[in-house]
């Protein structure tokens, strides 16, 4: 073989050498990025936790309280006062109560005054009432109450009240419609549920590694496949944000084989009480995740959000709640979680 030839050869095996390491290269840069079992383990959950009360109040705000479940108010609801003949038994009001709580698309109400008792609650067996109430949510985002909605709640409280014994005295229909569309115009144009898109740059993400990277900020995994959540301060309250990916990757038999390229972090602006500070901790964990897995940070459209964008949001944000809390709809009270659902 001359010297010429066996030149070519090596050549010939240095160049194919070279394209085979390229392609490994190229696979493993291209690999969805996995959870790092060194931190947690392989066979290991990430370890979830709630913030606890003194990293909610670093900043000085008020931590939300949870409030009992909210009684009937006369700002967002139709109420119906039924006098009784004579005090009826909770048993007897249980027993004489429609079998669904809905009305159409609007919950519906009956709440009860015991005797020796000054405010109102849902009737509960071995009590005794002196006073009910009847009463049909005004607007939700499903829309306003529209007149079969309002004939139907007169029927259901009519019937409910021939059973116990009770006189109805209802609202106008006309006054409570329009009372309605007030309501549910202030509510759509003071409705803001926020969105973050985080995409990856190169390498995909495995929903292991979503789920690890998320953790580490203190989201735990929701109810739906797909969906972690951050907890709220206090038990009982809806969490201060969500993080969503696909769910079908979430349900695969190896979470760890999916390879995903985007998630997405909402904020739920009138279910979260000002104190959780939930936009400036969601904009936190969009640039920290953001720069920790590669990714770039966007609205909805794609379109990107820099510091300065962020700022003009928190501000529009502070005036708005500045507008719930004039009209008696704070954001993450009561009545702003039942009404803007």
């Amino acid at each position: 073989m001359s010297q010429l030839q066996l030149g070519l050869i090596i050549t010939g095996v240095v160049v194919l050498l070279g394209v085979v390491l390229h392609n490994l290269w190229q696979a493993r840069r291209n690999r969805p990025r996995q959870a790092d079992a060194s931190v947690f383990g392989p066979n290991d959950e990430p370890a979830l936790h709630e913030p606890t009360l003194d990293q909610a109040s670093d900043d000085g705000f008020a931590l939300p309280v949870p409030e009992k479940k909210p009684s009937l108010d006369a700002l967002i609801d139709v109420i119906a006062p039924i006098a009784l003949e004579a005090p009826v038994t909770g048993d007897a009001i249980l027993a004489a109560m429609p079998p669904t709580r809905r009305i159409g698309s609007k919950p519906f109400t009956l709440e009860g005054q015991a005797q020796g008792h000054l405010g109102w609650e849902f009737p509960v067996a071995g009590q005794r009432y002196i006073q009910l109430q009847a009463g049909i949510q005004l607007a939700n985002r499903s829309g306003a109450l529209n007149d079969i909605e309002f004939s139907e709640f007169v029927m259901k409280t009519q019937t409910f009240s021939d059973i116990v014994g009770g006189t109805p005295d209802f609202p106008d229909m006309r006054q409570e419609i329009s009372r309605a569309r007030e309501l549910d115009q202030f509510a759509s144009d003071h409705d803001a549920q926020l969105s973050f898109v985080l995409r990856a740059r190169r390498a995909a993400w495995s929903a292991s590694y979503i789920q690890q990277m998320a953790a580490k900020l203190g989201f735990v995994p929701g109810s739906i496949a797909g969906r972690m959540v951050l907890p709220a301060s206090q038990a009982g309250l809806p969490p201060v944000l969500s993080l969503s990916f696909d769910a079908q990757a979430a349900l695969a038999e190896d979470p760890a084989q999916s390879a995903l390229r985007e998630l997405s972090l909402t904020l739920d602006v009138a279910q979260v009480d000002p104190g959780e500070r939930a936009f400036q901790r969601m904009r936190e964990a969009a640039q920290t995740l953001a720069q920790e897995m590669d990714g770039q940070m966007s609205d909805d459209n794609g379109v990107a959000l820099p510091a300065e964008a962020l700022d003009v949001i928190g501000s529009e944000l502070a005036h708005l709640y500045d507008t719930l809390a004039q009209r008696e709809l704070a954001a993450g009270s009561a009545l702003a979680r039942r009404l803007f659902s």
